[in-house]
């Protein structure tokens, strides 16, 4: 992984290190990870017709799931806090 650094004023990595806390993440780098993959995701480029295709073929050939509604969440739920609470950067004052 690729180590940047850069500077911040004060009030934003006070706002940074308190949304860390609030949204439950390991450190303020992980929420500032977090912020920007979704940056990241929001500017790429759509899917095209035929990358869809294959995602729903790929769905189709795996079957159906054999759990409940309520474990398919409660397993995204953990996954998603799992990967919250894993160090991906550093954010040092």
């Amino acid at each position: 992984m690729a180590e940047m650094t850069f500077c911040l004023p004060d009030e934003l990595a006070d706002w940074i290190e308190a949304e860390a806390v609030k949204s439950d993440y390991a450190d303020a780098g992980g929420f500032l990870l977090a912020l920007l993959r979704n940056e990241y995701e929001r500017r790429k480029p759509p899917m095209s017709i035929d990358e869809l295709r294959a995602r729903l073929d790929a769905s189709r050939r795996s079957g159906v799931s054999e759990k409940s509604i309520e474990e398919i969440i409660a397993d995204g739920n953990r996954l998603a806090k799992a990967r919250r609470s894993e160090k991906h950067g550093t954010f040092t004052r």
